[in-house]
């Protein structure tokens, strides 16, 4: 049972990683949609490396120092975002001609 359980558990972040990576590969119209699966994939990395820390009896300093370059990460992709509305109007990736 608990055998069990550590695959599960170990799993399941593999598949938030994985359907984050289809989520950016798949959706990449629009910068808002990009940067939600972008920190999907943070959380997913998170939560594995959480439970890996949790299995081998770790201490949680380094989920720390990860968790605050995570929000730097997320509060950089906002801040494009605004910019990026407020010259052009919108998050389209196909309205710049310099991108694509």
């Amino acid at each position: 049972m608990i055998k069990t359980m550590s695959i599960l558990n170990i799993s399941f972040p593999i598949f938030m990683y994985f359907v984050g990576l289809l989520v950016f590969c798949f959706k990449c119209k629009h910068l808002l949609l990009m940067l939600l699966s972008l920190e999907f994939i943070v959380l997913s990395l998170y939560f594995g490396l959480y439970i890996c820390m949790s299995f081998f009896f770790y201490e949680y300093y380094f989920s720390m120092i990860f968790l605050t370059m995570s929000v730097c990460e997320g509060a950089l992709g906002l801040s494009i975002l605004v910019a990026m509305i407020r010259s052009y109007g919108n998050d389209y990736f196909q309205s710049f001609s310099i991108l694509w």
